[in-house]
């Protein structure tokens, strides 16, 4: 599980499929998906991902109960393909070694280096896990970075997905009590090798990278997760 596309996706935003690159964010409207389809704007590579319905509005739903099946999503090989090419063997390999993490690819979205990416999440079940987060950095062989909120330990927590080994990179200091059933915002912000990471709007995560990031971007969740994604959004910027 790591990483994927890079750009403004907003879930379930009034824009139109796709904007201008660049300064502007790009938003991916969800009105046209099918409610219990898997989406088509972001490629579920490992768990369960659904369109669902929340107050009228399309959302992306991870359904986590299914996660001691230890499979990757339908289709696999044909998603992998589609976003890497010839690549595709190395990441369908790395993959599978973590397929108690869902994780959905953002789709149209190339390549994300230094900016903003946000997403509202809702957490609404989970007994071994309700988190809710970010992949970036997301590379071929499927090594990626991973900012996530987990509702058990109620932190914020960066970690790394190197060649199958998941090794942590810095915890928040603080402690953030989230209700099951309310939206809360989670951001991710890139600026060369410097990292923050913010939960509604209050800094949680600082780290210095290793080096800079570059790759695609889409949502993580781990193991009996139930939660609940629109928003996603990813504004691209200089250094």
């Amino acid at each position: 599980m790591r990483p994927f596309l890079t750009a403004v996706l907003c879930l379930g935003a009034l824009a139109a499929p796709v904007a201008a690159q660049g300064s502007k964010p790009i938003a991916v409207d969800l009105r046209s998906e099918k409610v219990g389809k898997e989406p088509k704007l972001f490629l579920p590579m490992v768990g369960d991902w659904v369109v669902s319905k929340d107050d009228g509005r399309n959302v992306i739903l991870v359904d986590g109960r299914k996660w001691k099946r230890g499979q990757p999503a339908g289709g696999l090989a044909d998603k992998a393909r589609e976003i890497y090419g010839a690549r595709h063997e190395d990441f369908i390999d790395n993959v599978k070694a973590f397929a108690y993490f869902p994780i959905a690819v953002a789709k149209n979205i190339d390549n994300f280096e230094n900016g903003e990416i946000t997403v509202k999440f809702k957490m609404i079940g989970g007994a071994l896990d309700r988190c809710g987060g970010i992949l970036f950095n997301v590379k071929p062989k499927g090594d990626y970075l991973a900012v996530r909120f987990n509702g058990t330990e109620d932190n914020v927590v960066l970690w790394t997905f190197n060649d199958g080994k998941r090794t942590f990179v810095k915890r928040g200091t603080g402690s953030y009590p989230l209700e099951l059933g309310t939206w809360n915002e989670l951001k991710a912000v890139v600026h060369g090798t410097d990292f923050k990471a913010y939960l509604n709007g209050q800094l949680a995560v600082e780290f210095a990278l290793k080096e800079p990031v570059s790759g695609k971007v889409g949502l993580w969740s781990k193991t009996d997760s139930m939660t609940e994604f629109e928003g996603f959004t990813v504004l691209r910027t200089d250094k």
